[in-house]
């Protein structure tokens, strides 16, 4: 019975021993201190306690390792969340920022389309005003084209003067244009060879300075010449547009003459008499005011009758035609 006793009560205070390591680590107690003083036992089970004692001694270090090792887990696990946060933190970030952009983007997108709709609805004021402007071009030139086919006869023989005059002054065109290109050809021809010149004489300063002179002389002169050919181009130029200008002034005076033609109320009386009458006119052909300057008084009293009933005489919608004929002397001579 004593052999039994001494085996059971060693196992007994091993079991123990584990249970009470196992609890401590649970509670995680610092097993480092030395363990209070047991009581006095037997020498087998003295041996068998030394020998667990190891045994958990070693165990308690491998937990610990596994401890350490978990610990460290841990905070590789935290560092790598914490980098993820500022991963998602700064990719965050970035998205408001392309969002911050895009809303800037898309109000300067609906301020350039409030722009382009401002712009297309003056585009459509504009055409609107442009439509009706060209509707009254459009009656007015119809009105126009009545007066000019009363005064064709009268006129035809004067465009075809204008045509002849008009191609006289396109040929000078030409002709100026053509000697403006050769002067200008030679100038730089002579531009040219004089630079040339310069360069290749460098080295003789004072000759090249002496001829460079003369060479500048001859230049000027030639282009005086040629600013006196064209000179008197430009004058012949003047002369033919000015022969134009009086042409149009003669076709419109004949058309006025016809329109106060047609209101002239004649009877035989004013057989082979006429009359001198001005006239001056608004540049869209109102006749502002008109008076008779002498000839016979019926014939004047029925010119200015026949005036007054006209109310607007045809004008050239030429400024410059409108300045020549906007006072103008008439003789009526009525027709039977």
């Amino acid at each position: 019975m004593a052999d039994k006793s001494d085996v059971t009560l060693p196992l007994s205070i091993s079991a123990g021993i584990h249970i009470g390591v196992i609890i401590i680590l649970a509670l995680g107690i610092d097993f480092s201190h030395k363990p209070e003083p047991m009581q006095q036992v037997s020498a087998p089970a003295v041996k068998a306690v030394m020998v667990d004692q190891q045994k958990v001694a070693n165990q308690v270090e491998k937990l610990k390792q596994e401890k350490r090792d978990a610990e460290r887990r841990e905070q590789e696990r935290q560092a790598e969340l914490e980098r993820k946060a500022q991963e998602a933190k700064q990719a965050r970030e970035r998205e408001q920022a392309q969002i911050k952009k895009l809303e800037q983007e898309r109000k300067q997108q609906e301020i350039e389309t409030q722009k382009a709709n401002e712009a297309a609805k003056l585009a459509q004021v504009k055409q609107q005003q442009e439509k009706e402007k060209a509707v009254k071009a459009e009656a007015d030139r119809k009105l126009k084209e009545q007066e000019r086919k009363v005064a064709e006869d009268a006129a035809q023989k004067a465009a075809e003067k204008r045509k002849v005059e008009e191609a006289a002054a396109a040929k000078a065109e030409t002709d100026r244009k053509q000697k403006e290109a050769e002067a200008k050809a030679k100038a730089d021809k002579a531009k040219a060879d004089a630079e040339a010149k310069a360069k290749a004489e460098a080295k003789a300063k004072a000759d090249a300075k002496a001829k460079a002179d003369a060479e500048a002389k001859a230049r000027a002169q030639q282009e005086q010449e040629m600013a006196d050919a064209l000179a008197a181009e430009q004058a012949a130029l003047s002369q033919t547009m000015n022969k134009q200008m009086q042409s149009e002034v003669g076709k419109y005076q004949a058309m006025i003459k016809s329109t106060i033609q047609r209101n002239l109320v004649v009877d035989e009386s004013m057989r082979g008499k006429t009359c001198t009458a001005s006239v001056r006119l608004a540049n869209d052909g109102f006749v502002i005011s008109s008076q008779t300057k002498g000839g016979d008084p019926n014939v004047c009293r029925a010119a200015k009758a026949a005036i007054l009933k006209a109310g607007k005489l045809p004008v050239s919608p030429d400024p410059a035609v409108y300045n020549l004929m906007k006072e103008i002397n008439l003789i009526v001579e009525p027709t039977f």
